[in-house]
């Protein structure tokens, strides 16, 4: 029924969408997008993107972060993961672990966590169950113990 050039056309079309978590919005619940996404507003949940995610200035997320690219200005409770580049503004605050392959502080950013660089992260699989990574957590467990 499709040929391989709609198939690319369609998978081009998905990466390119983009979402918005308008200032003021409330979302519960876990986000999977192939797609750029943005947060103004207030996520309780897990944001797994194959894309950037951008958490702007206003931005709370409580939950994990799980992206190709990432740029932070806002809050994040909870471990950040991003297989390419992560940014954090200088009004960042992270409560956290990283886990990045780069990263860029911007002065005045602040993340309270331990922080891994240079690691390979496995591929980002939008709509499967998440399994926890042998990051930072189980490294700083031992430590604490």
């Amino acid at each position: 029924m499709f040929n391989n050039n709609d198939e690319k056309q369609v998978a081009e079309d998905i990466s390119n969408s983009s979402n918005i978590i308008g200032k003021g919005t409330v979302l519960e619940g876990n986000i999977e997008t192939y797609g750029n996404i943005r947060v103004e507003g207030k996520v309780r949940g897990n944001i797994k993107t194959k894309s950037k995610v951008a958490l702007g200035q206003s931005s709370h997320v409580e939950g994990n972060v799980l992206s190709q690219n990432a740029e932070i200005a806002g809050e994040v409770k909870g471990r950040v993961e991003v297989s390419d580049l992560l940014i954090l503004k200088p009004t960042a605050v992270i409560y956290g672990d990283i886990i990045t392959n780069k990263l860029i502080v911007e002065q005045g950013a602040s993340f309270n966590g331990g922080c891994k660089m240079g690691v390979s992260i496995k591929e980002i699989k939008i709509g499967e169950a998440e399994t926890q990574t042998n990051g930072i957590k189980e490294e700083h467990q031992k430590i604490s113990a």
